[in-house]
């Protein structure tokens, strides 16, 4: 059986810069291993849906809960991999911090975080599945630019 995760893709829009230069992503770095960089995600709880899942670890890696972020409705990324032997899938929604200025709490789990226009996160990420995913939140924005 597959270990599953959820997650946020997380934005915000900075500045004065037009779109689509001004969609910022939320990288986190672990605070284990070989300090990875990543969206806020995690495992899915017993009696857990997806979405609870996204949200309840969104707000305990990042400090940012349902009442910071807006979801970006029709977008979501399933990626599979494997970890340490065991099948892995990870699903990735979209959503925007309300409020840009709103502050990121770390947990223990990370030691780092980073707002980064899109090739910056896609270095920053590493893992050809994650930058992919980037790029597919990335042109998805673009497509509905008249709503930033």
């Amino acid at each position: 059986m597959a270990l599953r995760a959820c997650g946020f893709i997380v934005f915000r829009l900075a500045g004065c810069v037009a779109p689509p230069d001004n969609i910022e992503y939320l990288l986190l770095q672990t605070s284990y291993g070989k300090h990875h960089w990543t969206p806020p995600k995690g495992h899915v709880d017993p009696g857990e849906d997806d979405l609870t899942t996204a949200l309840r670890e969104t707000k305990e890696e990042a400090g940012l809960g349902a009442e910071h972020l807006q979801v970006i409705e029709g977008f979501v990324q399933e990626l599979r991999y494997e970890v340490r032997g065991r099948p892995k899938e990870v699903l990735y929604w979209l959503a925007e911090l309300k409020d840009p200025g709103t502050a990121v709490t770390l947990s223990d789990e990370h030691q780092d975080y980073r707002w980064s226009r899109l090739e910056d996160a896609c270095t920053l990420a590493g893992y050809k599945d994650l930058q992919d995913t980037l790029r597919a939140a990335q042109r998805y924005l673009e497509a509905r630019q008249d709503k930033l």
